[in-house]
């Protein structure tokens, strides 16, 4: 049998408290099967538990919100012709630079 980490032995507390004083129950989709959700299979649980509940708080983290513009900008630069084609590949670069400084920030902390 392996033996818990003192870390998880605190998760396991936390779960039994909450449990105990009924903060477990009648919490949204209690009783039905999880979602589907195939692109947390290549993020870190917790990472994706920590996304999804500050979404339903409506906080957006920066990491997220510069992926919602680069993808915006990276749509804005297939369509652009001509002149507009440098300054929408511009976007795109400074986009994509602070999207993986965001990411990087995000690794080292939870590091």
């Amino acid at each position: 049998m392996m033996r818990m980490s003192a870390w998880q032995r605190l998760i396991e507390r936390q779960i039994l408290k909450a449990r105990a004083e009924g903060k477990l129950s009648g919490l949204e989709g209690e009783g039905r099967p999880l979602p589907d959700r195939p692109g947390d299979a290549l993020v870190d649980p917790a990472v994706a538990a920590g996304f999804r509940i500050m979404a339903q708080a409506g906080v957006v983290p920066e990491e997220l919100r510069l992926k919602a513009e680069l993808d915006a900008a990276l749509a804005a630069l297939a369509e652009a012709q001509g002149a507009e084609r440098k300054p929408a590949m511009a976007r795109v670069a400074d986009l994509q630079m602070r999207y993986e400084i965001a990411r990087e920030a995000r690794r080292r902390f939870l590091r």
